[in-house]
């Protein structure tokens, strides 16, 4: 039987946090791909997860090599089944609750992302001073960059159809945390419409986004918009 959606979960070494990610999935109508590419025991926890939830629609992909956040997303496209394909993070910062909400407010769109900075958002927990800045400033780079309108690229709550990720993975270059920017440029690019919506997101701490990735980000996103990538 065909999902209703498929959701993908980047899970680089997250065995301290993966348990209350999987704790929600019972009772859910949609397949979880679940991409481990780390070295700790993720993986055993997701395969046994499974076995013990048998009508789950629960994939575990493991891989001996990282694949970034951008590559794992990408794995996990080509086993997604459902017509409508999102992809979370692991550390519970957005509830499976609200990538169903996600997906309900889809609508006429091609895809929808959820949005920390847009009104009616619940942020129970915020990030500290210092990261928020930094999360304002690289988004003015991107829209600067990118010529995006949107007021959050880096929220880890995106669903599209899967048509549309078909249309333009096959372009896609980022393997990294810069996979969202290009991503959004890409569908923006030929003409699909992703909206944004407020979102539940409670900061988990220990984020694996360190300032010097978030430079990293950036000149791999130059690199990307200036050196002719688009195709």
């Amino acid at each position: 039987m065909t999902p209703a959606y498929s959701i993908i979960i980047p899970a680089y070494n997250e065995e301290n946090r993966i348990r209350g990610l999987l704790d929600q999935m019972p009772g859910m109508a949609g397949q979880y791909i679940v991409v481990c590419d780390g070295t700790d025991a993720t993986p055993g926890i997701v395969v046994s997860f499974a076995r013990a939830h048998p009508d789950l629609d629960l994939v575990c992909l493991t891989y001996n090599r990282r694949l970034g956040k951008g590559g794992a997303v990408r794995e996990g496209f080509a086993h997604a089944a459902g017509p409508l394909v999102g992809f979370m993070d692991a550390d519970g910062s957005t509830s499976l609750s609200q990538m169903e909400d996600l997906i309900d407010s889809i609508n006429g769109a091609d895809g929808i992302i959820g949005s920390r900075w847009l009104p009616g958002s619940v942020i129970p927990v915020q990030q500290g001073i210092a990261r928020r800045l930094e999360s304002r400033v690289f988004n003015l780079l991107v829209r600067l960059l990118f010529l995006l309108s949107f007021s959050d690229t880096q929220c880890g709550a995106k669903v599209f159809k899967k048509s549309a990720i078909d249309a333009v993975v096959d372009d896609m270059v980022s393997t990294g945390f810069e996979f969202d920017v290009e991503l959004l440029w890409r569908l923006s690019r030929k003409g699909f419409l992703v909206r944004e919506h407020p979102i539940t997101w409670e900061n988990q701490g220990a984020s694996r986004v360190k300032t010097m990735d978030i430079f990293r980000m950036l000149a791999a996103l130059i690199s990307l918009r200036l050196g002719g990538a688009g195709r």
